[in-house]
């Protein structure tokens, strides 16, 4: 199967694929910039981005939820969107001295930049296609360092696979919330509390999963039944499974027979 080429997408004014073409960055402490990004920022944070810091900071994920997060309304109205609670000075709470505290578990937006990623999950032909387009702000001066990258070894280097795979199952489930499975309840409903405890709050999700001994409801393969029990990553991917399948009636799970 081949893919959709970029010169036969439309993009807004001014976004052009990268494709194979290389760029110049570099971000480091010498750099007169350095850290001005990480001030007066709007950071959206996805499901595995929470479970990163919190695993980094050595807390649940429903406490990191109390102190480092806030709700907003964004694309999706029909499921809330997270973003970083900012500090005092309005940077983020985990900007230190000598840059980010929690930079082998930053989140995918600090990773991805200077890139942005889109993604056509409709294409004519093939497999989704994935598009990079190079930004560059103003203040930014690593767009003048000597150090030049191809998006392929960028990606490698900051360590983007796993956060674009899970990217990809969350505008999944994102989608999936937007046709409102809310069965009437409206924003805030139980089923939504129970949506966003799955979604964003895996410790309390994992203890709401053995308060209700879900896990015995449905024939799940031995090897993925211990990894959602003692892996986080895999407990999200059980949430997103069975939420569409207690609120949509997708079978995505096998019921046991009672």
């Amino acid at each position: 199967m081949t893919s959709t080429p970029a010169q036969e997408k439309k993009f807004p004014e001014g976004m052009i694929p990268l494709e194979k073409k290389s760029f110049h960055f570099s971000c480091h402490e010498n750099i007169s910039c350095f850290t001005k990004c990480c001030r007066n920022v709007d950071m959206i944070l996805y499901p595995y981005d929470i479970i990163l810091l919190k695993k980094k900071l050595g807390i649940r994920s429903d406490t990191f939820l109390d102190k480092h997060v806030k709700a907003v309304t964004g694309q999706n109205p029909l499921f809330p969107t997270l973003m970083m609670k900012m500090n005092e000075f309005n940077a983020c709470p985990f900007l230190g001295p000598k840059g980010c505290a929690v930079y082998d578990s930053r989140p995918a937006a600090c990773r991805m930049y200077p890139l942005e990623r889109a993604v056509d999950r409709s294409p004519a032909k093939g497999r989704p296609d994935e598009f990079y387009f190079l930004t560059n702000h103003d203040y930014c001066m690593g767009h003048q360092e000597e150090q030049e990258w191809t998006v392929k070894s960028w990606l490698r280097d900051q360590g983007l696979a796993q956060h674009n795979c899970h990217a990809d199952r969350w505008a999944e489930m994102d989608t999936f919330f937007s046709s409102n499975p809310w069965g009437g309840e409206g924003v805030g409903g139980p089923r939504q509390k129970v949506a966003f405890l799955a979604c964003y709050n895996i410790d309390g999700f994992r203890d709401y999963v053995r308060d209700k001994n879900i896990l015995n409801d449905y024939k799940i393969p031995a090897t993925r039944l211990r990894s959602i029990q003692n892996d986080d990553e895999a407990l999200l991917s059980f949430g997103y499974d069975w939420l569409k399948m207690v609120l949509a009636g997708i079978p995505t799970l096998q019921m046991r027979k009672r």
